[in-house]
Parts: C-alpha cells; structure tokens; sequence
C-alpha cells in the first residue's frame, strides 16, 4: 500500500498511523521475511496462520519489444516514481525516465494512478490506451475523471501489438491495432476482437504496462492440500476466510485477485473472527 499507491490517494501519515495503532495493540511485525509456505509456521508452533500476501506479480502483455527501455511494469514505475529516494529498493534507485509522450496500457484503477504519475513528472502528452470501451473498463469512474481533469487522453478500442525502438535502441513508437467488441466472455463482458488490417502507429517514448496482476504461486505449490484456482489464487470459505488446509486463513488479493484496499480489510476482519472462533474450538 505504501510504494504501490501513490500519496495524492493514500498519504503515507495515514497509513503509519494504522501501522502504529496495530503495533499498540500487541502485534508483532517483523519485515524483511520470506516464507514460502505456511506450513513452516505452524511447525514453529503458531496455531494459525493468515496468507495475505497480495496479487503482485505484473501481468506481461508478451508482445514484440516488451523489455525495450522506455517500456515500464506498472509496479515498478509506481515504486520509482512514488517513494522517496531514500526507501527506494536497491534494485530501483532512482525516479523512472518518462519521455515527451507517455502511454499507458490498461484500464484499472492502477492504469489511473499511472496516468496521473506521468503528468505530475512532466510528461507532455499522456495517453490511456485499451482495447474495449469505456463501459468495459474496471477501473473507477472518478478516477479516469481525475486523470481527465489532470489532462490524460483516452483510446478505446485500440490494442497495442509491438513496441518498436529507435535507431538508439530505445522505445519510440507503438504498433496498435483496432479493435471491436464480440461476444460475452465468462464474466458477461464483451470480447476485444482484432479489425484486420486496421494498425496504426502511436507515437511515445514511454510505455507503461498496467495491465493487471497475477498472484505468486509459490505457496499454493509448497503448500500440501491447499486448494487454489486461477494461477494460484486460494479459496477460501468468504465468511470465514478458512482454506481447505485446518489452521490456515486467507483474504485479500491473493484471494480475491486485484481488488480494492476495503475489500482485503473487510476479508481481514472476517478471517479474524474465523481464527478467534477455530483457536477457541
């Protein structure tokens, strides 16, 4: 929460102020810890543990020329271009470069936060491109309107399809392609369907990929009778937060997938109650 949304819609007072009304309430919270499975805990002795490591491994696009320079994951753009320099990771000193004429690709609420980023640094022409319409877009409507407000551009219907470089080697264009809406898929949305012979060229020397997120799997697949689904999101019981594994709990995105802050506190609350109520039993 801290270096992936920036500090215009989550100043960081705010958030240490929770982080210190948690710790004096008796918790103990030790950083800088891997743990790859929640078995090891419960081997250490803890009754129960709580998974709620997220959804944070950037969805690729896997497109020709994705890892040109100019070309940014979401997350890390957000990071460089949000923390202070002095909390920056190692592999990530410095504030990202972003050229005359941005393009971010994607339609969620982070594709927002990419927009109104790259306009606070300076770029002169920011522009959102995604491949359905605007009723498609999962992101929130006051959001967009921000960005709007701020002066980011909007192309629907459009899917980029290659990034192409410089004589420097550097990003400099963007093959796009037209797109149309189809059929429903399985969440009742319309599917993007490529018009043949409609590509085009969109000038940028920044890319940004917001394109979603994926969870780690590394538990699902360390972890014996986990039940998990859809690239190693876990089930759970939504009242309880219970797995199919006794003693171990879970919410929030590596549950739900990309969500929102108040959906993951709602699931921590309930997980709560799940474990108070399965300690007491």
């Amino acid at each position: 929460m801290k270096v992936g949304i920036p500090d215009y819609r989550l100043p960081p007072r705010v958030l240490e102020a929770d982080i210190k009304e948690i710790e004096n309430a008796g918790a103990v919270i030790k950083l800088g810890v891997r743990v790859d499975s929640p078995d090891k805990l419960l081997e250490e002795g803890f009754n129960a543990v709580f998974v709620g490591v997220g959804s944070e491994i950037d969805a690729p696009m896997e497109a020709p020329g994705e890892d040109l320079p100019g070309v940014y994951k979401a997350t890390e753009f957000l990071i460089r271009a949000n923390v202070d320099l002095e909390l920056l990771p190692a592999e990530m000193p410095t504030r990202p470069e972003i050229g005359r004429k941005v393009a971010v690709i994607g339609g969620g609420d982070t594709a927002s936060d990419c927009l109104r980023t790259a306009l606070r640094m300076g770029a002169e022409q920011v522009t959102c491109l995604y491949r359905r319409t605007e009723k498609e877009m999962p992101g929130g409507r006051k959001d967009r309107q921000l960005a709007r407000e701020e002066g980011a551009q909007y192309q629907f219907l459009t899917q980029p399809v290659r990034f192409i470089a410089s004589e420097a080697g550097v990003l400099a264009q963007i093959e796009c392609i037209r797109m149309e809406l189809g059929e429903p898929d399985a969440k009742g949305r319309r599917r993007p369907v490529p018009i043949e012979g409609t590509n085009f060229i969109v000038e940028a020397d920044t890319a940004i990929l917001a394109l979603g997120y994926w969870p780690d799997p590394v538990i699902g697949d360390t972890t014996p009778d986990l039940k998990t689904h859809k690239y190693g999101l876990i089930v759970t019981n939504p009242e309880t937060g219970a797995t199919s594994r006794p003693g171990v709990f879970a919410g929030g995105d590596d549950v739900t997938g990309p969500d929102l802050v108040v959906t993951a506190m709602v699931a921590g609350r309930k997980a709560a109650a799940g474990i108070d109520s399965y300690l007491r039993s």
